[in-house]
């Protein structure tokens, strides 16, 4: 969403880093220098999301890594607002196949990602950050019994709606992938208001942790 890309783009603008704009195919994007990373805007759902990645993806053979980074309900009572949590697989729990009893498709985060997030996390001070599932569907869960049972069918720690659209394009490109979502409410009725309360917080510790990923 464009909110998400906002204020994660202030974070870093708050750290000093030094931006250039540019437009990759027909889509307008933020490269950081600094870091070498460039930001663009997924769209919103698993579909636009997927379309919108691979385009970039098509258009430039320039990428190490796709990061998919936003705003998540929580599914776990040990989780705080603010906390970011990174996946170590991407549950596509709308995947919804009647015909056969197939597991859900799950899509494993980038190992060499993985690992040199868990060193970045140790320096993290004002947030927590976790390592675990992250269920993905065009879906607002917004309710106590939703959120029990996803979690129980997936045994994610929260729940979003693009990263299984972006973890498709990547692996059909054969491009790593890593899901990063930061806690912005708790998965019930009061998740529509806490979604846009929160989401500066949640981005804000995202950026404090890419950045300090890619920084070192």
């Amino acid at each position: 969403m464009q909110g998400e890309l906002d204020f994660f783009s202030q974070a870093c603008t708050k750290r000093g880093l030094r931006t250039q704009d540019a437009v990759i195919g027909r889509l307008p994007v933020v490269h950081y220098p600094q870091l070498n990373i460039t930001l663009a805007r997924g769209g919103t759902g698993k579909a636009q999301f997927a379309l919108q990645t691979q385009h970039l993806l098509d258009s430039s053979t320039d990428w190490d890594l796709v990061v998919c980074a936003g705003g998540a309900g929580g599914l776990v009572s040990d989780l705080n607002i603010g906390d970011v949590i990174v996946a170590t697989t991407t549950v596509e729990h709308d995947y919804n196949n009647k015909f056969n009893q197939r597991p859900l498709p799950r899509f494993d985060g980038a190992p060499a990602a993985i690992i040199d997030l868990r060193t970045a996390a140790i320096s993290a001070n004002s947030f927590k950050v976790h390592f675990g599932p992250v269920a993905s569907g065009d879906e607002d869960v917004i309710e106590a019994g939703r959120r029990s049972n996803l979690h129980q069918v997936t045994d994610a720690l929260v729940v979003s709606w693009e990263g299984a659209g972006g973890a498709r394009s990547c692996s059909f490109s054969n491009v790593p992938f890593v899901e990063i979502r930061g806690v912005t409410d708790r998965a019930d009725q009061d998740a529509p208001s806490d979604f846009y309360t929160n989401l500066e917080v949640a981005m804000n510790n995202i950026a404090t942790l890419i950045t300090s990923w890619i920084g070192t």
